[in-house]
């Protein structure tokens, strides 16, 4: 289901097309290799099996259909169209930010993946939210309802183009869903540091390093969907390639 930010409420996205090499990258892994669970998954299991220790796909643990019908292009336009937001860098550090009205943002920026830019000169929507203005829309977010002991929930939201994502990085654990569209994961453990550049973004390094790598170097990967949650433990390496348009909300815990 891609997120449908071209015109109306409707259709996705028109400029959803990327140059015929990146285009070709733009698809889901051959096989899921991260593991699966559906919304039968108890709270006991998740802690005793994935919490500390590899991430899992779960099914079904939210209901996020009132939320994703205020995420279209329309209903997210009049409610905050001349709000500003903050756009971060698509790098690993992400250190320049740059403010400016969210209706420029959707109208001129949120385009697919330029393979001819650095991550430190693609801007992207994802995690300075300002809570105060963007409230009203969390509200009828429905989060994961694991928590790990002593840590406390903060979402971050993201609305970017096909072929956008961001290169590998660690932090903390959380959870992240899609609303709209459709986002493959890449992940090590905190023991396996990726092959990577961190100013590529992860579209050039899917065509120019993954194809060179060896089975067993290879990352645990998935591409979620809407009504599934991906869960990442503590310091696990990630980077994530969104196929479409896509609409997402990350529930960090620390």
């Amino acid at each position: 289901q891609k997120m449908p930010l071209a015109s109306g409420a409707g259709g996705p996205s028109g400029a959803d097309t990327c140059p015929r090499r990146a285009a070709g990258a733009l698809a889901e892994e051959r096989r899921c290799t991260v593991e699966r669970a559906d919304a039968a998954l108890s709270y006991a299991r998740f802690v005793e099996r994935f919490a500390f220790s590899r991430p899992v796909v779960i099914r079904g643990l939210t209901d996020n259909a009132a939320f994703r019908a205020l995420c279209t292009r329309d209903r997210l336009l009049a409610a905050f169209g001349q709000r500003r937001v903050r756009l971060s860098t698509a790098n690993t550090y992400s250190y320049r930010k740059v403010d400016m009205p969210f209706q420029e943002y959707v109208e001129h920026l949120l385009e697919p993946q330029d393979l001819a830019l650095l991550g430190s000169d693609t801007l992207y929507f994802f995690g300075d939210n300002n809570f105060t203005e963007w409230g009203s829309l969390f509200q009828n977010y429905v989060p994961p309802p694991f928590r790990l002991p002593g840590t406390t929930s903060a979402y971050s939201f993201g609305i970017a183009g096909s072929g956008s994502g961001v290169p590998f990085h660690w932090h903390g654990p959380g959870f992240s869903e899609v609303i709209f569209g459709r986002k493959r994961w890449f992940l090590y453990p905190p023991e396996h540091t990726p092959e990577f550049h961190p100013n590529r973004t992860t579209l050039s390094w899917l065509l120019d390093t993954y194809p060179r790598l060896p089975p067993e170097a290879r990352p645990l990967e998935c591409t979620i969907r809407p009504g599934e949650v991906l869960y990442f433990p503590a310091r696990w390496w990630h980077a994530t390639l969104n196929l479409d348009t896509s609409v997402f909300i990350s529930t960090f815990l620390g």
